[in-house]
């Protein structure tokens, strides 16, 4: 039986965490090619912290709550889905609406979830699995052999990229803001975990790289980081902005650029179109997925939280004390 209210978090108004405020809402019924899914577990993402403080605006097609990765057991389908059926246990990017004990996803971005893992520990895969896909493997082909530097090594992309790049037999780097988190991206599968309070990252890449360089950045900070970066690339390096924690604008020598063949790209994922967004399921169900099962890509989350506890959620996330993923449990 489907119920016709659901438990969810909405958000009262722009603001801090404590805007967070639990509600009850109709439960959603999936169009044709959706699936809705009985929530067990919520991932908490950045672009959840800046949805609740007013600076990024909800798509018009998607639901005004919270929350871009679910997991739990597929409840009902549209007329037209064929890849899942009721009683499926999914994980599923979703396009808002997450903080809820209902959430409604296209049938396109839901993944099985993987074999020997819970619920709660799927529900932290979607958002950073997709993110770092579709920039570090789509964007910037990331090639077998190759290496990548990860800045913010152990926020939920970090550890994911990280896991992902050594499970794909790729020289991982990583930043991080203590000695603690930095033996954590090492624990993870980097190779060297730079401590960028206390070091200079591009100096420290030269020289664990004899000179050259990495092949790929995945950047989340922007600002004065960027001419570093520029200068931590080996020749054809790609840098890829997911983010910009230190700011979106920055000076950068375009002769470098130019002489040494770089490319600078970045993306955000809510906005694709969701055919784009099954393309990169479709790469991490071939891809990531045997990976996974196989336990060289582990779940790495760091506390949970009930549904009605989001705003501790969000007060911890915005600490940046926290080493790996945060998920909330319905």
């Amino acid at each position: 039986m489907i119920p016709k209210e659901m438990r969810a978090v909405e958000i009262a108004q722009p603001g801090g965490p404590e805007v967070l405020v639990p509600t009850e809402r109709p439960v959603p019924a999936p169009k044709p090619h959706e699936i809705l899914i009985k929530v067990a577990a919520a991932g908490v993402n950045r672009p959840d912290l800046l949805q609740r403080s007013g600076n990024y605006p909800v798509p018009p097609d998607a639901s005004d709550l919270p929350g871009l990765e679910v997991a739990g057991d597929v409840l009902a389908i549209g007329s037209s889905v064929k890849a899942h059926r009721p009683g499926d246990r999914v994980c599923a990017l979703v396009h808002g609406g997450g903080y809820a004990e209902y959430c409604v996803a296209p049938e396109v971005t839901a993944l099985p979830v993987p074999k020997g893992w819970s619920l709660t520990e799927a529900a932290s895969l979607p958002e950073t699995f997709f993110t770092v896909w579709g920039n570090v493997y789509d964007r910037a082909r990331l090639a077998p052999g190759e290496s990548l530097l990860v800045q913010g090594g152990t926020s939920g992309i970090g550890v994911s990229a990280i896991q992902m790049a050594r499970a794909t037999g790729n020289r991982v780097f990583a930043t991080a803001g203590s000695d603690e988190k930095c033996a954590a991206c090492v624990r993870l599968g980097a190779e060297k975990a730079i401590n960028y309070k206390t070091q200079d990252f591009a100096a420290e890449i030269k020289a664990a790289t004899s000179g050259k360089g990495v092949d790929v950045i995945l950047d989340m900070v922007g600002g004065d980081y960027v001419p570093k970066e520029l200068k931590s690339l080996a020749d054809d390096g790609r840098l890829v902005f997911i983010a910009f924690l230190r700011g979106s604008r920055t000076e950068l020598d375009i002769n470098e650029v130019m002489r040494r063949r770089l490319t600078i790209s970045g993306s955000t994922l809510r906005p694709r179109p969701v055919e784009f967004k099954g393309y990169v399921a479709r790469n991490l169900r071939e891809k990531i997925w045997p990976l996974i099962e196989a336990g060289k890509i582990k779940p790495e989350i760091y506390k949970t939280f009930p549904l009605q506890n989001a705003a501790e959620a969000h007060r911890l996330m915005e600490s940046s004390q926290h080493i790996g993923k945060i998920v909330l449990t319905v």
